[in-house]
Parts: structure tokens; C-alpha cells; sequence
């Protein structure tokens, strides 16, 4: 259920693979997952074909697909090279951990324990930053999915209650400056946030406090859902937020992030997330329609 394959013109890649689902590792760049589907299908993350084969560039490489970053963002900090190989250890039949070399630039090692299940379309992943140097280091991790063009996010709002009954905010929305609120992409409802891809327009991000645990997209007829930790007493990056979202072009990103931590010398931090993947999902127009197709799905 884990073969050594070619991908993308890199000669290794490795193929963890149920009866239903697929996902695919890079071993010369990375860790980076870069595919993830139903076997024969379409890809629910976004592959930069360009990019694809490429190691060894004096440039941080986006790719696509899915990667571990350390927050909060900065150049040339977060854009350490990731683009000489990896080690892999198997983790019994259907896991892998994947090993970076260390970012000698910023004293931290990156992990990603990818485990699929044998009988469900469902992958849990554990990311793990190790301080690697002699001082101590505040971050947060962070787990950052590039989606294909033509998707939409769905995510979930608190639920509404009276005035009367709270006083009190229910959670943190951060803009940044190219953030738009009169953006066609973006809608708001009383139940739920959706943001969709659109080729025709630019970059814009957002960033939330997501209690409710879970953010979707929904594209190529595929709904992928992320499942992730919220803890209220813990401090998050960027303001608040242990979720954001950017898109822009040419994909959408599904991004969760862990409390911010203070690393100290040998010290590791780890952050969860569980995937799940539903074929054959048709496309929502409204709120209603996420609570009929959407919701049961991921809360089953």
C-alpha cells in the first residue's frame, strides 16, 4: 500500500494508496504531499506543472499541494528552502514519515507523519518543528493546502444567539491590506463563510478563529475537509487565527495553524490535522444546500 514511484518528472515519489484513495509524497524536494484523490481521478490540489521535476533552485518554490510552514509569516524567514531531498521511514502499512533537512538558516527541523486509513477515505497527519539551535524560538506551526483552480471554501460560522444573551465577541475575523470586503468571491451568511476561486482576480486573505474545528473545499466534484484543534485559552498568530485562507489565479488555500509556542533548545512542537475526502459531491448555491449536502458529510 506504499510503492516508490515517478511523479512529475521527479524520479521519487512515494504512493501511499487504499481501495479508494490516493496520495502522493515528493522524496527529492520537499516534504511535500502533492497529490491527493480518488485513484484515476482528478487532483484536489493544485500542481504548478512548471515547478514540477525542479530541485535545487536559489528560490522558494511553491509547487503546490501541501506543505508545513512556521508562522507568523516573513521573508526571508518562512521561505526557507525545501527543494533537496527527504528522508522516509514507513510507519506500518499505510504511513510514512517524511524528514527534512534541517533549515540551518533558521534552527528548526520539520517533520510530517502522513497515516492513511486501510478501510475509509480518511488521513491523519501530525507536523513537527524541532528547535535545532542553541536559543529559544517563538513560532507556530503551520499546515497550508494549495487547492486547484475553480473551488470553493466552506467554513462554519458560530452559531447565532440573541443579544440578549451575549455581550461578548464571538470570534476574531483578520483582514489584511489587499483584503477586500466587496470582493464577488466572498460571501458571508449567517451560517457559513465561503470564498470561491475565480482565474480572473488577484490575491486575497483571511483569517479566523475557527472553534467549530473543520474548513472545506469543494472542487472538481470532490469535497475535502480538514479537521484541526482549536484551544480558547492558548494565543494564536496573526491576531487570533488558527485558520486562514488566500487565493488568488490560480488556487485556494486550506490553512490551519497551531498555537504560537516558545521553542526552547531541543525542544519540538506538534500540530494534528484529519483529512477526509467525499466523491461526487454536487456544487452549493447557497446556505441551505451546505446544510443538505454539505454538513452531513462532515459531521457523520
Amino acid at each position: 500500500m506504499i510503492t516508490e514511484i515517478p511523479y512529475g518528472g521527479w524520479q521519487h515519489a512515494l504512493q501511499l494508496a487504499n481501495d479508494e484513495i490516493e496520495l502522493v509524497v515528493t522524496l527529492d524536494v520537499g516534504p511535500r504531499i502533492i497529490r491527493f484523490g480518488f485513484i484515476g481521478g482528478a487532483n484536489v490540489m493544485k500542481e504548478y506543472p512548471e515547478q514540477l521535476g525542479g530541485a535545487g533552485e536559489s528560490e522558494w518554490m511553491i509547487r503546490g499541494g501541501h506543505r508545513l510552514w512556521h508562522a507568523p509569516e516573513a521573508k526571508p524567514r518562512t521561505y526557507s528552502l525545501d527543494n533537496v531531498p527527504v528522508c522516509f521511514e514507513k510507519l506500518g502499512d499505510y504511513g510514512v514519515q517524511l524528514t527534512q533537512k534541517p533549515e540551518d538558516d533558521n534552527g528548526i527541523q520539520k517533520e510530517i507523519d502522513i497515516t492513511m486509513a486501510a478501510d475509509a477515505n480518511l488521513v491523519t497527519l501530525t507536523h513537527r518543528l524541532t528547535n535545532i539551535s542553541p536559543w529559544a524560538i517563538e513560532l507556530a506551526p503551520w499546515a497550508l493546502t494549495v487547492t486547484d483552480a475553480g473551488g470553493m471554501l466552506i467554513v462554519p460560522l458560530p452559531a447565532r444567539r440573541p443579544h440578549t444573551e451575549v455581550l461578548t465577541p464571538a470570534f476574531p475575523l483578520v483582514l489584511w491590506p489587499y483584503t477586500d470586503m466587496t470582493d464577488s468571491r466572498l460571501n458571508f451568511g449567517s451560517r457559513y463563510f465561503t470564498l470561491a476561486q475565480d482565474k480572473a482576480k488577484g490575491p486575497t486573505k483571511f483569517g479566523m478563529a475557527l472553534e467549530l474545528g473543520w474548513a472545506a473545499a469543494l472542487v472538481h466534484g470532490m469535497l475535502f475537509v480538514k479537521y484541526f484543534d482549536f484551544d480558547p485559552n492558548a494565543l494564536y498568530p496573526d491576531s487570533g487565527c488558527n485558520f486562514e485562507t488566500f487565493t488568488n489565479e490560480e488556487m485556494l488555500e486550506v490553512e490551519s495553524l497551531g498555537p504560537l509556542t516558545v521553542l526552547e533548545p531541543g525542544d519540538t512542537v506538534e500540530h494534528d490535522e484529519t483529512w477526509r475526502i467525499f466523491n461526487n459531491v454536487p456544487p452549493v448555491t447557497g446556505e441551505d444546500d451546505i446544510d443538505r449536502r454539505i454538513r452531513p458529510l462532515i459531521e457523520g
